[in-house]
């Protein structure tokens, strides 16, 4: 039966449900009496959804406080062992495929290796195939605990009504490849376990805001410096984070060719890729046979030596125009939307950033408008590497969140908003 504002009672069930498991997953534990004012509940609608959730499995017993005067209060909290989630990273130079419980801690991972930047989609899909069913072997995880499959992929993603999400991304060759419906044919999931995907960046950015550095943060801008360079903006009006094509910004009219085609792009200069070649063409020589995260290690430690030993001086000229285009590239944010904190991360950003953040800051700032520029921090990323793989299982969890702690039948046609209404509501902080 509905009401007058159209919610059913179901729904308000549903709605309920989420409430008390999203407080106590990211304030818990947390007793029934604490509930009831963290939630807006009363102490009857406490006790109901508890005593559901409970029976579900999904909440379990932590311990106690005392109260004033009365019985200890149980102290509850979501229960990690109630569910799995499967995050994978499609990145530049591998595929990383994690397996987490509901807490988000990591059980089992996999790790394919991209060798000469192969983008092959076959080639990718058949790494996910085999990772996912590495993990749950190693975890030993029957695949009808998980809740889903969240993917974190470079370019645009798009929701097709057949084929579900299709990925554009120009800079690895890929043109409208319906990865989804890829994915789901041949899959070693059944038919129930949901997959979702989106652009890497806004998994990374996802991840930091939930769980980083962007927690009580309003308006922040997460940027993903790999091979390639992308961001994800939050702003109160785009609280689940909008994924920008940052990296292909023009920096230098008739500048350097980019991977995407176009000339002068941010990622032609800061990209790890870009970066590597450019200290090559002025003579630089990275250790033969090393792939492109350790090239960049090796440039790092040629331009920052143990004290005592000279800099190489042309990886040192290389990585100093870098961190400027960095600045200049940071500042158009920060004219352009005001964010109160830019995170940067991406296993070459926080590469770099370790080494040479204060001259970012500093060219960002020159480069910038002076009031927005005083108002923002600009800090490193807060959860390491696998950051990408973090927020791409947050996608299936924020799902199975707006469901009220119900696990969803595949949905083939149609859009699929329920999961990014649930990132848009984000977690209390």
């Amino acid at each position: 039966m509905a009401g007058r504002n159209g919610r059913t009672v179901r729904d308000l069930r549903r709605a309920n449900r989420t409430a008390v498991l999203q407080r106590l997953y990211f304030d818990g534990p947390l007793s029934r009496f604490e509930l009831g004012p963290a939630t807006g509940l009363s102490s009857g609608s406490v006790s109901n959804v508890v005593a559901d959730l409970v029976a579900d499995g999904l909440l379990e017993e932590a311990g106690s406080v005392d109260s004033d005067g009365g019985r200890p209060r149980t102290l509850l909290r979501v229960a990690p062992g109630s569910g799995h989630m499967i995050g994978v990273d499609v990145g530049e130079t591998r595929v990383r495929i994690e397996l987490f419980d509901l807490g988000l801690t990591e059980l089992a991972r996999a790790e394919r290796p991209l060798e000469h930047q192969r983008y092959d989609v076959e080639v990718i899909v058949g790494h996910i195939r085999d990772g996912i069913a590495e993990v749950l072997s190693a975890a030993g995880t029957g695949p009808e605990q998980l809740l889903g499959v969240g993917t974190g992929v470079p370019g645009i993603v798009e929701r097709d009504p057949v084929h579900g999400a299709v990925v554009h991304g120009q800079t690895i060759g890929w043109d409208a490849v319906p990865l989804e419906s890829l994915l789901r044919d041949g899959s070693p999931l059944p038919p129930t376990v949901p997959y979702f995907i989106d652009n890497g960046a806004r998994t990374l950015g996802q991840a930091e805001m939930w769980f980083g550095g962007g927690r009580g943060a309003r308006n922040a801008a997460v940027v993903l410096f790999g091979s390639g360079v992308g961001a994800c903006l939050v702003t109160p009006d785009v609280d689940s984070g909008r994924a920008v094509e940052w990296g292909h910004l023009t920096v230098r009219v008739r500048g350097r060719r980019c991977r995407c085609g176009a000339l002068g792009c941010l990622e032609a200069y800061a990209g790890a890729e870009s970066l590597l070649a450019r200290w090559q063409e002025e003579g630089g020589t990275p250790p033969p046979g090393t792939d492109e995260e350790a090239a960049l290690t090796a440039m790092l430690a040629a331009a920052y030596p143990a004290e005592g030993t000279e800099p190489d001086p042309v990886a040192l000229a290389v990585l100093e125009e870098t961190a400027e285009y960095l600045g200049a590239g940071l500042s158009d944010l920060i004219n352009l939307f005001r964010p109160e904190r830019i995170l940067i991360g991406g296993w070459a950003g926080l590469q770099l950033g370790a080494r040479f953040l204060p001259a970012v800051r500093r060219h960002a700032a020159a480069y910038a408008l002076r009031h927005p520029a005083e108002r923002v921090t600009v800090e490193l990323g807060r959860l390491g590497p696998d950051a990408v793989t973090v927020g791409a299982a947050i996608l299936p969890l924020a799902d199975f969140f707006a469901r009220g702690g119900r696990r969803r039948e595949p949905e083939p046609e149609g859009p699929a908003p329920a999961w990014r209404t649930a990132l848009a509501e984000r977690a209390p902080h």
